[in-house]
């Protein structure tokens, strides 16, 4: 009997580690959950309260409980325990409310007198109620899968969450609220578009909504610089109307500044963007523009005006940097006499004539009041209140009256003076802005910088071709242009790839069905005598070419920059239209005066070891096409220049011979806003080959085989070439004959 007392007091001690370890994990878990509860004794009560659940549950066995060898057995758990025999369940689910807890050495007496014993044995009151180890985890308090946090001391606060301080000074910071609160709202008040809304998002943000544009509710010098650009937008040929400046005096209240401090970044938006791409865009004109996109980027635009040093030079630099755009605008500025303020009117009076010293005569010069008037009109900032009409007032009237195709004199009389303040001077006026618009449409970079920055521009109206090399002119010839309506040249930007000696003349779609199919019902015979060859594919469309040589309409060179429109540049053999003023002739592509010095010029860009000469490029002259590829593409920028500073420094006025001009005016006069920034969608360009009936007597080359396919090769194909096996590139000046030619 002894022994089995014996033993059973060492099950009892068993069980009593157990239950200690069990309520050390329970106190922990509480105290995660709770850190006001941090004492022991706190837990030992909670533990022991009675809870509604069935509290006769029968105590483990021997086979319920998995011995813990390291256990600890304190030395108060040895008490007399009374045997008693029970059945073990399959399955033992203990509740929390069912574990009797021995109060914690440290805790208080007044917390464990708490503690309502056992009204049975002692066993009972210390093992019985313990939870066994297999018991199910998820119906106990004690949670295992997330660690339990460090037990705060007894009796400490819950801690406060702890605030990030804030960089914004104590005087912006209600100014900042108003601010997070609107961006917060996704500011569609101010921005409308995505990308805008997003970086003020993300600007602002990360400066804790503290605004940029005041400080304590005054401006900061980047908003002055800002300020002063918009008011001066008219300078730059745009309508300082479509940047408001929001009245920060008035704004005293933080409502009031946040709202301003928004508005003035909106302004800032718009006029960054329409200073670089226009106000608007190209497709708004014509269907035949097609210049590449280059939209301002929001967030860089106000990293880069609220750093700068000068926020106002810094949003200036999106207007073009190209020396044609600052010539325009310093024009601008002399045809609205100085530009800011009212309109100057010069008002009648005698007329002003200078006479210079002669042999016999001394030197005459007559003051009149207006004479500062006219300076200002002239733009003569220099002695701008002398009343003198001096040597430098009667030149300043003679080169207006050049510019305004009147009899030049140098006098100021009544027709002169009419002239300048007339109707006549605002359509110069309109011209200039128009063209100023028209240069924000180009690349701002318009050469490729490899090749000291080389391009190749055309001036439509002014008949005109240069090539430019590290900001200098360093070729030019005349060229004839498209005819004004379907014909028309495009305006566009794009790369020379390769110039073609010798090349095929594969006639365009357009005039093939609408001039040579009609005139072969009228002659048959009428290709062959043109040195045409006619070839007609199985599907029954006709495909019309005329092979290389000195009668070929392509002349002896096609200078290839490969576009949608399907034009280029080329040699012809009707020299005499480069004699008239002007040139709108052709079906679209322009013809080139000298083609052997604008290939040789190119190709010593591109290539300049080659050492090439207009006498290599003609020694090339044959019957086969030669292709001389470019290494690197030299761009070409086909533009429209009714506007222009001549090397003299003489505002050049052409004809608007395409229209563009007045259909650009009516639209800023009358368009709608930022409406005008939209890209109208206007229909491609067809090369469409429909079947045809040809007459009888037609000589067909190919007598409809085709080695393309039905259809055979597309036009652009046939244009600029499609991938084909070639035989070897053959050395410059050898040709051999009926195939093309890869070169350098």
């Amino acid at each position: 009997m002894r022994d089995c007392l014996n033993h059973r007091a060492g099950f009892d001690r068993v069980l009593m580690t157990v239950a200690a370890t069990f309520l050390t994990v329970s106190a922990s878990s509480a105290l995660a959950q709770d850190q006001a509860r941090s004492s022991a004794a706190e837990l030992a009560i909670e533990a022991a309260i009675p809870r509604p659940e069935p509290a006769n549950v029968p105590p483990p066995t021997a086979s319920d409980i998995k011995l813990d060898t390291t256990a600890t057995v304190q030395d108060s758990a040895k008490e007399p325990v009374k045997a008693e025999a029970a059945p073990a369940p399959d399955k033992v689910e203990t509740k929390p409310s069912d574990v009797a807890t021995t109060p914690a050495p440290e805790a208080p007496k007044s917390e464990t007198a708490k503690i309502e014993p056992a009204k049975t044995e002692p066993a009972k009151s210390e093992a019985a109620k313990t939870e066994p180890a297999k018991s199910e985890p998820a119906k106990a308090d004690t949670a295992t899968a997330t660690p339990a946090a460090p037990a705060a001391p007894a009796g400490a606060p819950a801690a406060e969450p702890v605030k990030a301080a804030s960089n914004v000074p104590a005087a912006d910071q209600p100014v900042a609220d108003k601010l997070k609160d609107i961006i917060g709202a996704k500011t569609s008040r101010h921005f409308d578009r995505k990308n805008e809304r997003a970086a003020i998002e993300k600007f602002y943000g990360a400066r804790d909504f503290a605004p940029v544009w005041t400080q304590a509710g005054s401006l900061t010098a980047a908003a002055k610089g800002v300020i002063a650009r918009l008011k001066d937008a008219a300078s730059d040929g745009l309508n300082p109307a479509d940047y408001p400046v929001p009245d920060f005096a008035a704004a005293t209240t933080p409502d009031a500044l946040a709202d301003a401090e928004l508005k003035l970044t909106a302004s800032m938006f718009d006029y960054a963007r329409q200073a670089q791409s226009g106000r608007m865009h190209w497709s708004q004109v014509s269907g035949d523009i097609l210049y590449p996109e280059h939209p301002v980027d929001p967030s860089e635009v106000l990293a880069k005006v609220t750093t700068a040093a000068d926020a106002s030079a810094a949003l200036d630099s999106y207007n073009p940097p190209q020396k044609l755009y600052k010539e325009l605008k310093a024009k601008l500025a002399e045809l609205r006499g100085l530009g800011s303020g009212p309109v100057i009117e010069i008002a009648d009076g005698p007329a002003l004539k200078y006479t210079p010293a002669g042999k016999k005569q001394a030197e005459i010069v007559v003051e009149d009041p207006r004479v500062p008037q006219l300076r200002a009109k002239l733009g003569l900032a220099e002695n701008a209140s002398d009343t003198r009409y001096d040597a430098t007032v009667a030149e300043a009237v003679r080169k207006f009256q050049s510019g305004a195709e009147m009899k030049v004199t140098g006098i100021l009389d009544d027709k002169t003076v009419k002239a300048i303040n007339t109707p006549k001077r605002d359509k110069q006026i309109d011209t200039v802005l128009v063209n100023m618009e028209r240069w924000r449409w180009l690349p701002r970079d318009l050469g490729v910088p490899s090749l000291g920055d080389a391009y190749v521009i055309l001036n439509i109206p002014d008949y005109t071709l240069k090539v430019m090399q590290r900001g200098q002119q360093v070729w030019t010839t005349r060229v004839v242009t498209g005819k004004p309506g379907t014909h028309a040249t495009p305006l566009l930007t794009e790369t020379m790839k390769y110039i073609t000696v010798n090349p095929t003349w594969n006639v365009p779609p357009s005039i093939v069905y609408n001039e040579y199919l009609p005139a072969l019902q009228q002659d048959p015979t009428v290709l062959q005598r043109m040195g045409l060859k006619l070839e007609q594919n199985r599907d029954g469309s006709v495909h019309i070419s005329q092979p290389p040589g000195e009668a070929n309409a392509l002349g002896r060179i096609r200078f290839n920059f490969p576009n949608k429109f399907l034009v280029y540049q080329h040699d012809t053999p009707d020299k005499n239209l480069f004699a008239k003023e002007d040139r709108a002739f052709s079906h679209g592509c322009m013809r080139v005066q000298n083609p052997d010095q604008y290939a040789s010029v190119l190709l010593n860009i591109a290539m300049p070891n080659e050492k090439y000469t207009p006498e290599r490029v003609r020694s090339m002259y044959g019957k086969s096409e030669i292709d001389l590829k470019f290494p690197t593409p030299i761009p070409v920028n086909i533009t429209y220049q009714t506007a222009f500073v001549d090397d003299g420094g003489k505002l050049q006025i052409r004809k608007d011979v395409y229209g563009r001009d007045a259909t650009m005016i009516n639209i800023l006069k009358n368009g709608r806003g930022k409406d005008l920034e939209n890209v109208v969608a206007h229909s491609q360009p067809s090369y469409s080959r429909p079947a045809t009936t040809l007459p009888s007597g037609v000589a067909i080359a190919n007598n409809g085989g085709s080695s393309f396919g039905s259809s055979g090769p597309n036009f652009f194909e046939r244009l600029f070439g499609a991938p084909t096996l070639a035989p070897p590139p053959a050395p410059v000046g050898r040709r051999p004959q009926q195939q093309r030619v890869f070169t350098r």
